[in-house]
């Protein structure tokens, strides 16, 4: 099982994670796609039959599904960028705003926090899937008990 699970690894996981953080924002069609192939491969890799329910399977190996992969991608890509960490993505780190940066919420509840803002978009479809405003989302879902650490 190990030596299978290198290979799937190395060879099915890799060609998923590529990129899937500017995967934010597809349709459940597009998502459930990515997934099924994640289940062949988490069947394949513990000789399960095709009619076993999978998510077990998927926990034993420690794999997310595809939107929480793709939410934990951006949330790893957001964290050094709000703390000063990020020098080689220091283009990323100029597209997030913190919400307590603002004059105007300085006095607010929001300026004491480590909320990001949400640009304003017109299409929803296309922009909305747009790097400042999905990560800004996912940060701004995380609880605050892991935003505020470091």
């Amino acid at each position: 099982m190990r030596v299978m699970s290198s290979l799937v690894t190395a060879l099915v996981l890799t060609r998923l994670d590529c990129g899937n953080a500017s995967l934010s924002g597809l349709t459940t069609c597009q998502l459930n796609r990515m997934q099924s192939v994640l289940h062949a491969a988490a069947r394949l890799v513990c000789g399960a039959r095709n009619r076993d329910y999978v998510m077990p399977l998927l926990q034993e190996l420690h794999w997310l599904s595809v939107p929480d992969h793709i939410t934990f991608k951006l949330a790893t890509l957001v964290f050094p960028c709000m703390h000063g960490l990020a020098r080689h993505q220091a283009y990323l780190a100029e597209t997030l705003n913190r919400a307590a940066d603002v004059d105007s919420r300085r006095r607010l509840r929001s300026g004491s926090s480590t909320a990001l803002l949400v640009p304003m978009t017109r299409r929803r479809t296309v922009a909305d899937r747009a790097f400042p405003v999905a990560a800004a989302q996912v940060w701004n879902r995380l609880p605050t008990t892991l935003t505020s650490q470091l």
